[in-house]
């Protein structure tokens, strides 16, 4: 696969003009500069290496930040004990129905707004972006008034013991509550990802998460002026980084001279472009569902051979989420090159990023699940020192890392297919893998055949090499070109 392509017009002929690829040390080096301080680039033109650089980078380093997220509450909330670590665990699967809902709208919206960026139509671009923010806010809504009220019997359904739910039911409340932050933070940052303004999304994170870890031990704790909240300081934390985060970036998503201004006249419901965003979300949602519903599952297996297992799972996955998190930021960057060059009708430039991403996400994602491996016990003991926990997330962690070099381009080629509009394709491969093979085979593995735990994290790592497998097979064939957004 060629490092770069020759710049083009829409038409396709050569533009002599524009610059040519950088190929020294200094000019890589100013490239990962730009991609930090943030560009205006045309994304539909160019070196494809060089663009993936300027998107990746900072997108990377927003879904690091997401993941930190994650990681710090899990740091802090192990002081508490055991039973608080699965309170955490149990309400995160929980809020996979909202993680959907708010994956699936940005998926939508990026894949909206990429298109709109390639087309050169900035102001197709702020209309999409308006009704995207209007549907999030509307569905974060509802998920708070349903959901939160039922904060203890949902954690029963999940098979938490009655003194896990007595002790953490007001985390659980908290985050139910506070969706929307999770909410905003998902959707306008997808609409800078689809303009290719990935370098402030990536700012918001770090604010956000600045303000969780400074907030979060205060709040646990009690320490200063801070009241001592125990599990649910770790909440309040969370949802106050998150709120500032998404303040922060509706800031700068209305401000003069970006990609697409938003004027006064675009604050309005628009139901023929709303109803396309459904239409295109809704595919997405049910997609991203499908894979985190198989969580759940998961969960709810491991979850029978008692809390010293369900706390290792929970410690592990959270490792490998931080891994897997800057990766999808790779994928994310993919997704944004394949909108845009779709709309300046360049397909085959779109699928030749595709696989320049899976590459360098292959590269990483080796190298992370390397170290796992070997460094799998020290890892899970940087989390918790309990000796019942760690064997557990040792497991976890060594066992799953297995499979990262096939994650690598699976993540990629699924966010392509997003990228592209065309929803519907990795939401068939998602139906088949995680609920018709990975929780059947959790289940025969695990209890069937006596493998315990082992067998929840072995169907883990077959099924995601399986659904990388099928993607590529199904990528290859190209319809996904042909997608109308």
């Amino acid at each position: 696969m060629a490092d770069s392509e020759a710049p083009q017009t829409s038409q396709g002929d050569v533009a002599p003009d524009l610059p040519a690829a950088p190929t020294s040390s200094a000019s890589f080096w100013g490239a990962i500069r730009e991609a930090l301080r943030g560009s205006h680039q045309d994304y539909t033109v160019g070196p494809i290496g060089r663009s993936i650089i300027l998107l990746a980078i900072p997108m990377v380093l927003e879904m690091c930040m997401e993941s930190i997220f994650a990681v710090v509450d899990i740091k802090w909330v192990s002081y508490l004990g055991p039973d608080a670590m699965a309170v955490v665990g149990l309400t995160e699967s929980m809020l996979t129905l909202m993680y959907a809902i708010a994956i699936g709208l940005s998926i939508g919206a990026t894949a909206t707004v990429a298109r709109r960026i390639g087309e050169h139509n900035p102001d197709g671009a702020a209309r999409a972006a308006i009704q995207a923010l209007a549907l999030g806010l509307i569905v974060s809504t509802v998920i708070a008034l349903v959901f939160a009220p039922l904060a203890p019997r949902l954690l029963g359904i999940m098979g938490a013991a009655p003194e896990v739910v007595a002790s953490g039911w007001g985390f659980t409340t908290v985050m139910l509550a506070g969706n929307v932050t999770i909410m905003m933070l998902f959707m306008i940052n997808a609409i800078f990802r689809g303009a290719g303004d990935a370098a402030i999304a990536m700012r918001v994170l770090w604010l956000a998460n600045i303000i969780n870890i400074a907030l979060g031990p205060c709040f646990i704790f009690g320490l200063g002026p801070f009241p001592k909240l125990g599990i649910v300081g770790a909440a309040v934390a969370t949802n106050i980084g998150r709120g500032t985060g998404a303040l922060y970036a509706f800031s700068r998503l209305i401000r003069k001279g970006a990609r697409f201004e938003i004027q006064m006249h675009h604050f309005r419901l628009e139901p023929a472009i709303m109803g396309r965003l459904v239409r295109l979300s809704a595919t997405g949602t049910f997609q991203v569902f499908i894979g985190m519903a198989s969580w759940i599952g998961l969960v709810r297996t491991i979850s029978s051979f008692g809390k010293y297992a369900l706390a290792g799972y929970i410690v592990g996955i959270r490792v490998v989420l931080f891994a897997l998190l800057p990766s999808f930021g790779m994928s994310n960057a993919a997704a944004t090159m394949v909108g845009q060059a779709l709309g300046a009708k360049k397909p085959d430039r779109a699928e030749r990023a595709v696989w320049k991403a899976g590459f360098y996400n292959f590269i990483f994602l080796g190298l992370v699940g390397l170290v796992f491996v070997i460094f799998a016990r020290q890892i899970i003991r940087l989390f918790t020192k309990d000796e019942m926990v760690v064997p557990y997330g040792v497991d976890c962690l060594r066992i799953v890392a297995c499979g990262f070099l096939f994650y690598a381009y699976g993540m990629v080629l699924t966010q392509s297919f997003n990228g592209a509009g065309d929803t519907w394709t990795p939401t068939i491969l998602n139906l088949f893998v995680f609920w018709l093979w990975e929780l059947p085979l959790a289940y025969v593995l695990a209890i069937v055949f006596g493998f315990g735990p082992r067998g929840v994290f072995l169907a883990i790592t077959i099924a995601f090499s399986t659904l990388a497998v099928v993607s590529a097979i199904f990528f290859k064939r190209g319809k996904w070109k042909l997608k109308v957004v």
